[in-house]
């Protein structure tokens, strides 16, 4: 990815959903050119000449200073999350020793794959770079998809998400997934700009959806943290489920993301007749290739 364009086409994207009331300047612009903030404007806000804050919204940003950095992600209100993104968009030489990272295939150690065994009654996986499955658990695999059919290289939550039709169907609320799927990816994009896989893949997901490539261009930048999502289940019916995504902090780009019920609510009676159907196929626990759950007949949903 052309990271100068990244970079450019990102401030933009920031400075235009900004108004001059949002930020405290008064709006003299019946004839305003620009749909946000004037360059000018949000240079003054800043604290930086506006020639200087024009040649970074060209993409010229690698002498640029951390508190430049930090003065104009006030400016522009970002989040954490866009805040990481600004950076690594802005001074690529921070993130150059991340290149050979990516470079090596991503393994799950034994003891992250018996800890995805042992959380029987909680749906589980593991997201790496490029928000690849690298496993998952029988509970995961019973309440979103076995992933265990595809190949390998096509085991990534973006591709789940936009180009398999069962995800339409499971996630009720399709569009904020989507939304923050793409922000995610974004978030990697930024740290990983040379990563000839991650390109590729936002390449095919251009292609085939229409969705993911009106999402991208928005330049959306998340963080994946949590919060609840309401699923639809064939067998179950529909399930609101909190989800927490936990860092390996020895596990570079590696995050484990977890489904759980409230207690003593509807979906947690769904989670646990869910967890009895991923018990009754027997196959032998967390995804990883020779994985194969033996077949079973699904329980009929409780009245």
């Amino acid at each position: 990815m052309d990271q100068r364009a990244e970079l450019s086409e990102f401030l933009r994207s920031r400075r235009a959903r900004l108004k001059p009331a949002d930020v405290g300047l008064p709006d003299f612009g019946r004839h305003r050119r620009v749909p946000g903030l004037r360059r000018e404007e949000l240079a003054q806000l800043a604290g930086v000449s506006v020639a200087y804050y024009t040649r970074l919204e060209q993409g010229n940003g690698q002498n640029v200073s951390g508190e430049v950095l930090d003065a104009i992600a006030r400016a522009l209100r970002l989040t954490e999350a866009e805040q990481q993104h600004l950076t690594h968009l802005a001074k690529p030489t921070a993130t150059k020793k991340k290149k050979a990272a990516y470079a090596k295939e991503q393994r799950v150690r034994p003891q992250l794959r018996h800890l995805l065994d042992s959380m029987d009654a909680v749906p589980a996986y593991l997201l790496g770079r490029r928000l690849d499955l690298l496993a998952w658990n029988r509970m995961a695999a019973a309440l979103i998809g076995d992933f265990v059919e595809l190949p390998p290289q096509e085991r990534n939550f973006a591709r789940h998400v936009f180009l398999d039709p069962t995800a339409r169907e499971r996630y009720v609320e399709w569009e904020d997934k989507a939304a923050e799927v793409v922000g995610v990816l974004r978030l990697c994009a930024g740290c990983y700009p040379d990563d000839p896989l991650l390109t590729a893949l936002v390449g095919e997901l251009s292609v085939k959806s229409d969705e993911f490539r009106t999402l991208w261009a928005a330049h959306t930048v998340r963080q994946k943290g949590h919060g609840t999502k309401l699923l639809h289940h064939p067998v179950v019916g529909e399930l609101t489920l909190s989800y927490e995504t936990l860092k390996m902090p020895e596990e570079h780009d590696l995050s484990l993301v977890t489904y759980y019920a409230e207690p003593g609510s509807a979906s947690a009676d769904s989670l646990r007749l869910l967890a009895s159907w991923a018990a009754d196929a027997r196959g032998p626990g967390a995804g990883q290739p020779g994985d194969r759950p033996a077949p079973v007949t699904p329980p009929a949903p409780s009245p």
